[in-house]
C-alpha cells in the first residue's frame, strides 16, 4: 500500500488560496499526480489552498475527494510559560531543545510543555484516530507501534494537506515525536511524500519512508521551490534590526 503526502501549493493566506506561482506549482504537480496511476482514493483539507491544489490536479482526471476536517492545517494552541497562547511549533532551538518532553514520542502531547493549556492533546489524537480510522477501512489496524493486517494490498492512497498536520501523521506512522519533526524538518509547496507499506513477516506491517519533500516536478519545469514556512538560513551577526 502506498500513502502519498501532498503539501498544497504555494500560499496566500490571506484569501486562503493559492498565489500566481502556486497556480503555476499545481499545474505541473498535476502533471505528476496523472502518472501515478491506480489511485483508489483521494482525501483533502476542507481548507482553501489545499481543495484549491486538489482540485487542479484532478479535474483532468475527473476525480474528486474526500473531504476530512481532521486534515486541515494542525489547529491546536498550547499556553506558554507567561500565559501567552499559541501554536505548537516554531521554537527557537535555545528553548524547545531544554524541554525533554517534547522528545516522548508516545507522550509529547501530555507532558508538562504542551499539556499546560490549550487543546493540543485533544487535535493529535483527533488526527491520529482519523488516520487510523482510515487505515482499518484499507485492511491496517494499529496495535502498538506497527500495524497488522489480514490481507495486505497495493492500494494507492493520496492526502492533500499541510505542513503541521502532515507531521502529525508522519510522526504517527514512524514512530517520531512530533515536535521533532516540526522543528527540524520542512517541505516545500507542492512537494510529494511517499510512505509504503513492508510486510518482512506476513501480517505485520511497517509503514515506511520512500521519499520526503519531493519536488523534481518543480525542478523539471525549472520552477524555483518556494519557501513558505521556512525562516532565515542565518542571521547576519551586529544588525540592529534584529537586536
Amino acid at each position: 500500500m502506498k500513502l502519498y503526502f501532498i503539501r498544497h501549493a504555494d500560499p496566500d493566506y490571506s484569501i486562503d488560496s493559492l498565489t500566481a506561482k502556486g497556480w503555476h506549482e499545481a499545474e505541473l504537480l498535476a502533471d505528476r499526480i496523472a502518472r501515478l496511476g491506480g489511485i483508489r482514493d483521494i482525501y483533502c483539507s476542507p481548507l482553501g489552498r489545499a481543495q484549491d491544489t486538489a482540485r487542479v490536479c484532478l479535474e483532468p482526471l475527473g476525480r474528486t475527494v474526500i473531504t476530512k476536517d481532521w486534515l486541515r492545517e494542525f489547529p491546536a494552541v498550547m499556553q506558554m510559560p507567561d500565559g501567552r497562547y499559541r501554536m505548537p511549533w516554531d521554537f527557537v532551538p535555545g528553548w524547545w531543545t531544554k524541554q525533554p518532553d517534547l522528545y516522548n514520542k508516545d507522550s509529547w502531547f501530555r507532558g508538562p510543555t504542551m499539556s499546560r493549556g490549550g487543546n493540543v492533546e485533544e487535535w493529535y489524537l483527533r488526527v491520529t484516530r482519523g488516520l487510523d480510522e482510515i487505515l482499518e477501512g484499507y485492511g491496517y489496524r494499529r496495535d502498538g507501534n506497527f500495524y497488522r493486517t489480514d490481507a495486505g494490498n497495493g492500494d494507492t492512497i493520496v492526502f492533500f494537506c499541510h505542513l503541521g498536520v502532515m507531521f502529525v501523521m508522519l510522526s504517527h506512522l514512524l514512530s517520531i515525536a512530533t515536535p521533532v519533526l516540526w522543528q527540524n524538518c520542512f517541505v516545500a509547496p507542492s512537494s510529494v511524500t511517499l510512505v509504503s507499506t513492508e510486510e518482512v513477516i506476513p501480517g505485520e506491517v511497517a509503514f515506511r519512508m520512500k521519499y520526503f519533500g519531493d519536488i523534481s516536478h518543480l525542478y523539471a519545469a525549472g520552477e524555483e521551490p518556494s519557501g513558505s514556512g521556512f525562516f532565515a538560513e542565518y542571521q547576519p551577526r551586529g544588525d540592529k534590526r534584529l537586536q
